[in-house]
């Protein structure tokens, strides 16, 4: 029996920055040199980003600074990040799973199953809880939570779904991620650290799955998951807690790491399925970076026109961990084709590093 999504949401937050503003910023505030301002000139220039979303205001230099860049000269304790995680995190996850609801077929009484995924702060009780009081799911929900995973983690939360689905026919199944990415701004001028914070953003989406035929114009059907860690990566890409918030480890290297893994990792996926690459019609590819999608496009010798959804939900919103893959199957739900079917293949990188797929069937 197969399992199908249903719906796609997303949210984000209220305060919208351009990315050229935020390079202006960055350049004053973290006492740059001249050698550093050239340099987060050039990264903020070809980042491939045009706009983000935050919880706070900030970072603009006219802002209120109640979090960060508030004179004190010490960066803000991880409890003060994670208090914004709390009050504003879930705000984000009752709004996707309100919209969920209110635009689907499905009512509360009807989700039998709950998944929540988050790497970018904590609390208990948790979004889990706001989500069944606020929406009014039934008090006893199957409830789930995937946490700090990375920014691969949607995938495996849509795998745990599917296999609900499979064991029971009749379950309901709701899915949705939020990660508050900048809650964690270092702050330094290390290379890693302006990096990470040149792309990454927050956000929210989720999904409702469930066996059940659709009656919705556009969705996916699941055909099958697949998961790895590449031979080199673990130094690359790392999320640890620190005293001054999590702590993001982003080597320029990953582009090359993922590259090298690409094909072994694709490779069994497509044999199962008896496809080949040019038999993939749709790229779901989480787009960790403009970096990231360059080495993916020229690995795989894809043509331009195929990872225009990954750069353009990078453009539009930046890296919003575990959420932008589902912003990006979103955007491809919602694109026009005359064809009745396409193959589709989600993926999305994270520490390890991990590499995780989904293979769907656009049904239009």
């Amino acid at each position: 029996m197969s399992a199908y999504i249903h719906k796609i949401e997303t949210a984000v937050p209220q305060y919208a920055y351009q990315q050229d503003e935020l390079r202006e910023v960055m350049k004053k505030v973290g006492n740059a040199d001249e050698k550093q301002e050239r340099l987060i000139h050039m990264i903020y220039n070809r980042s491939g980003i045009n706009t983000r979303y935050s919880v706070v205001d900030d970072f603009r230099l006219n802002s209120s600074h109640n979090l960060f860049f508030n004179g004190h000269g010490v960066h803000p304790g991880t409890k003060n990040r994670n208090d914004v995680y709390i009050r504003e995190g879930r705000k984000l996850f009752v709004e996707v799973a309100q919209k969920l609801i209110d635009n689907s077929n499905f009512s509360p009484d009807d989700i039998t199953h709950l998944i929540t995924v988050s790497c970018t702060g904590f609390y208990a009780p948790g979004p889990d809880y706001d989500i069944i009081k606020s929406v009014g799911l039934d008090k006893s929900i199957q409830r789930y939570h995937l946490g700090f995973m990375g920014c691969y983690a949607a995938i495996p939360a849509l795998k745990m779904a599917s296999q609900f689905c499979d064991a029971n026919p009749d379950a309901n199944v709701l899915v949705i991620s939020t990660e508050l990415c900048t809650i964690h701004f270092q702050g330094n001028n290390d290379t890693d650290a302006l990096v990470s914070s040149s792309v990454f953003a927050d956000g929210a989406a989720g999904v409702i799955i469930s066996s059940k035929k659709p009656k919705e114009k556009s969705c996916y059907k699941i055909d099958s998951f697949a998961s790895s860690i590449t031979e080199e990566g673990e130094d690359d890409m790392a999320w640890v807690i620190g005293d001054t918030g999590f702590n993001m480890v982003l080597s320029s290297y990953v582009p090359q790491i993922l590259s090298d893994g690409l094909e072994p990792f694709l490779n069994p996926i497509l044999n199962e399925h008896n496809l080949k690459l040019e038999d993939i019609d749709l790229w779901g590819t989480h787009p960790g970076g403009r970096a990231i999608l360059d080495k993916i496009e020229q690995t795989l010798k894809l043509d331009k026109s195929l990872l225009s959804a990954s750069r353009t939900v990078l453009a539009n919103y930046g890296n919003m961990s575990s959420a932008t893959v589902l912003f990006v199957l979103k955007k491809l739900l919602e694109s026009s084709s005359g064809n009745k079917q396409q193959k589709t293949l989600a993926m999305a990188f994270g520490p390890g590093l991990t590499i995780e797929s989904a293979l769907l069937t656009k049904i239009n």
